[in-house]
C-alpha cells in the first residue's frame, strides 16, 4: 500500500511556497478586489487567506509546536472555522496580515526544516471532536499541506476570474 502521507521534502515545499504564491497572486488587486466573492455562496480571497491563517494558528502553531514541546501530548480540538472568530484577521489590512501569515510560517518551518526523521512520528492524542485520536507530527503537517494547496488553487480561479472581469471592463465588453 502507498505511503498515505506527502513525503517530508515535498510538504515543506508547499509550506514554504504558500506565503509567496499569496503575495504573487494578490499583488497589485484592490482591496475591493480581495473583498469579491465568485458568487454569493462562495468565498474571497481575503476570505480564504484569513481560514488559511487561522488553520496556520490551530494546526501549525498549537497542534505541531505542542507535538514539539512536549513528549505525547493530549490536545483539545480547535477548530479553525471556530478559532477565526476569536481573531480580526476577516477585517485585517491584507498586505498586513500576509507579512504576519509570513513571519509566523518562517518561524514554523525554521522549526519543522531542523527535525530528524524520527521527529515526524512523533504523536498526540486528540480530544474533544468525538474519540481521542492519535495523530502524528507528519499527519498534521500533511494535512495542512495538502489544505493550503487546495485553497491556493482555490484562489487561483478566483485570481483568474478577476482578470477575466477587468479584462472585459476595459474594452468595454467587446472581444
Amino acid at each position: 500500500m502507498p505511503n498515505k502521507y506527502l513525503p517530508i521534502d515535498q510538504i515543506l515545499t508547499i509550506l514554504k511556497g504558500t506565503p509567496p504564491r499569496l503575495a504573487e497572486l494578490t499583488a497589485g488587486l484592490t482591496p475591493s478586489q480581495l473583498q469579491t466573492a465568485p458568487n454569493a455562496d462562495a468565498w474571497s480571497i481575503n476570505d480564504i487567506f484569513a481560514h488559511l491563517r487561522a488553520c496556520s494558528d490551530v494546526w501549525g502553531d498549537y497542534y505541531i509546536l505542542t507535538i514539539l514541546a512536549q513528549d505525547k501530548p493530549t490536545i483539545k480540538a480547535k477548530n479553525p472555522r471556530t478559532w477565526i472568530k476569536s481573531t480580526d484577521y476577516l477585517e485585517q489590512e491584507f498586505q498586513l496580515s500576509l507579512t504576519a501569515f509570513t513571519n509566523q510560517r518562517e518561524k514554523l518551518l525554521a522549526r519543522l526544516e531542523a527535525l530528524e526523521p524520527s521527529d515526524w512520528t512523533r504523536t498526540n492524542t486528540l480530544i474533544g471532536a468525538g474519540k481521542p485520536l492519535e495523530q502524528t507530527l507528519l499527519s498534521h503537517a500533511d494535512g495542512m499541506a495538502r489544505h493550503e494547496r487546495a485553497h491556493l488553487k482555490q484562489i487561483v480561479r478566483i485570481f483568474n476570474a478577476l482578470q477575466t472581469a477587468s479584462k472585459s471592463n476595459n474594452h468595454g465588453g467587446k472581444t
